[in-house]
This record gives structure tokens, sequence and C-alpha cells, in this order.
């Protein structure tokens, strides 16, 4: 969204790309949040729901990992054996020295590390910003923000799922362009269907997929830098 293909980021597009998030995130609380809302709520259906359980953060987290760790082991294992002599004791530490160099810059662990940091970010913006979820809108016709909070119920903003689904799918898409058209189409119904559940605002998704598109942006950015010293 804000790298070019020479691994740079764009600043001053990022940055007009917040103050337009912003924007849109304060319209949604003050303007549309409650008619789409409603509106969306109409294609509530099961597939969405089953989405949520696929696409849950801690699922993403749990599963990147296990598929870094498994094609990167796989990797060192075969320019490097030394690990597996146990009689030297200093082979495991260099191995595992030589895994986390060898695989910081690697796609697999460009995941992980996009899907982990979203996940954090998001999860310390929730407790700060204790918005109430649309839940209390539909029952009792109340909204807010209620922080800090550690309570589910009043941590919509912003999305967890979609935050961390764009980071992660965004950062699958930059590192293979020809699925690109597929993970942001799945990206943008993952958020759609946040909303037609019932369990964020519309502003909620905006808000969580600028920062899973930054984050997957400042992630690879980074990391390259970091393998290429």
């Amino acid at each position: 969204m804000f790298l070019t293909s020479d691994n740079k980021i764009q600043w001053r597009k990022m940055g007009w790309g917040a103050i337009v998030t912003c924007a849109l995130v304060l319209m949604g609380i003050f303007w549309f949040d409650k008619p789409v809302f409603m509106f969306l709520r109409n294609f509530d259906c099961g597939a969405f729901h089953v989405l949520a359980k696929i696409f849950a953060p801690k699922l993403w987290i749990l599963a990147s990992f296990v598929v870094a760790v498994v094609f990167c082991t796989k990797k060192c294992v075969k320019t490097d054996c030394s690990f597996l002599d146990f009689r030297n004791k200093g082979s495991l530490k260099t191995y595992l020295l030589n895994f986390f160099v060898k695989t910081k810059g690697s796609n697999a662990f460009l995941i992980f590390y996009s899907v982990l940091s979203a996940g954090v970010l998001v999860k310390l913006l929730k407790v700060f910003i204790g918005r109430a979820r649309p839940i209390f809108y539909e029952a009792l016709d109340m909204t807010g923000f209620f922080p800090p909070s550690f309570d589910w119920a009043f941590n919509s903003m912003p999305s967890g799922h979609t935050a961390v689904s764009f980071a992660g799918l965004v950062m699958i898409g930059m590192l293979a362009p020809k699925f690109k058209p597929l993970t942001w189409t799945l990206a943008i119904l993952i958020g759609v269907s946040r909303v037609a559940v019932g369990a964020h605002w519309p502003s909620d998704v905006i808000f969580g997929a600028f920062l899973g598109m930054v984050v997957a942006d400042i992630i690879k950015w980074y990391m390259l830098r970091k393998s290429e010293k």
C-alpha cells in the first residue's frame, strides 16, 4: 500500500492515508456508523461466522508461527545439521543463533512478525480506547467510549480480526503479487463480515484495516533492511 517495489516507504502518502483514515473514523463515529451497521446486519450469515473463527487473531499468529518454524527449520537443517550433535555443547546455541539470523528476512517470518505486531498493537489500542461494542446499541440503544477497559464488550475499536487479517494478507500480497487480488478481496470481506455479525462498528473496521496495512509495510521495510546488513 505505502511500500514501493524497491522497499522504500512513501511516508508522505502514509501520512495522507492516516489523515483520511482519521477523518473517516470521526465521520463514522458521528454520522455513518449506525446506518451502515444496521444495513450490513441484514447480511449476517453462517459463512461470516466461519470466517471469524478461521481468521481469528490468535489463530493467525499461531498458524503463521508454526508454518514459519517448520519451513525455516527445514531450510536450516539442509544447510547445517551440526546442532544434532549433542556432544558439542555449543552446537545447539550456535544453530539457534544462525536460525534467527538466516530467517529474520524470510517470507514465512515476515508474515508472522506482521500479524504478531498488529495483534499486540491492536490489543493495546482496544484497552486505551475502550469503545462499547454494537451489542449495547442493539440491546440498550447505548454507544460510547469507556477507557481504559480490559472487558471484551468495551474493546470494539479497532477491529482485531480486521487489523491482523490485513497485516497478514497484505504482507502475503506483497510477497506474492500474483495473489494480491485474492488477498485484498479476502481482507475486505473479513472486514465487512465483522460489521455484519454485529461485532464491530464500520469505523472500527476502517481503523483496523489501516493499522494492518501500515504494520505490514513497516515490518517488511524494516526486516528486509536489517537482513541486508
